[in-house]
């Protein structure tokens, strides 16, 4: 039995771009949409075996698109180039879904916060702080990123948080972060700073509404946990 090495001795009606093409990326799976980025395989290997053995080792579609672009371009078989394409398209998905309809953005609550920023910051691979500006109606002037840490930690400095929210003339803010780990459970850090921007936005004007810690498909609002 002849074995198989590249997608395109594959029959027709089984190759992943053939198929995207006759039905749509949603008939593919994840392992198939990961081979057409890859484009090609390694020796002794198609592109579709690559797709399923990067799969495994990054756990899920979600671990690899967290992964670093030098880490999985060591992998064998995959090389800068295609380490290169395959995270400029996770970076894609993330700002497409962190971009800004024409419509500015209500934020009441923890649950608004997470519908705005957890679709991208589940998957970012190193701690991320974030502040949402928003006006008097509670709309969403801006979203800022004011510090990017380690897979543990931020460094934020309330200066630093309420400097844009006086630059964008904000009349509340509230802040988020990520935690990599996917687990919402806050710090004593997180706790720390908390107290410290709320202690700040009522001296300045600006209130604290909220600190969201954004995890793997779930959220924490410290202002539920009686933190605010």
């Amino acid at each position: 039995m002849k074995q198989v090495y590249t997608v395109r001795e594959l029959p027709e009606e089984l190759r992943p771009r053939e198929r995207l093409l006759r039905g749509g990326p949603q008939a593919l799976s994840d392992a198939e949409l990961v081979a057409i980025l890859l484009g090609s395989g390694s020796p002794g290997q198609n592109a579709l075996g690559l797709a399923e053995e990067l799969l495994v080792r990054y756990d899920s579609l979600a671990g690899l698109s967290r992964s670093h672009p030098i880490e999985v371009a060591g992998h064998r078989g995959v090389g800068e180039a295609k380490a290169a394409r395959l995270s400029s398209t996770w970076e894609l998905g993330r700002r497409l879904a962190s971009s800004a309809g024409s419509v500015r953005a209500v934020v009441r609550s923890a649950a608004d916060v997470a519908s705005l920023l957890l679709p991208e910051m589940r998957f970012l691979p190193e701690e991320r702080f974030r502040e949402i500006v928003l006006n008097a109606k509670n709309e969403v002037l801006k979203v800022i990123e004011v510090s990017v840490g380690t897979l543990n930690a931020s460094l934020v400095h309330p200066r630093e948080v309420y400097r844009e929210a006086i630059r964008y003339s904000g009349a509340s803010i509230i802040v988020a972060h990520n935690h990599p780990s996917g687990n919402v459970t806050p710090s004593r850090e997180d706790e720390r700073l908390t107290k410290r921007l709320a202690s700040a936005g009522e001296l300045i004007g600006i209130p604290l509404l909220d600190h969201v810690i954004i995890g793997d498909g779930k959220f924490l609002s410290l202002k539920e946990e009686g933190l605010i």
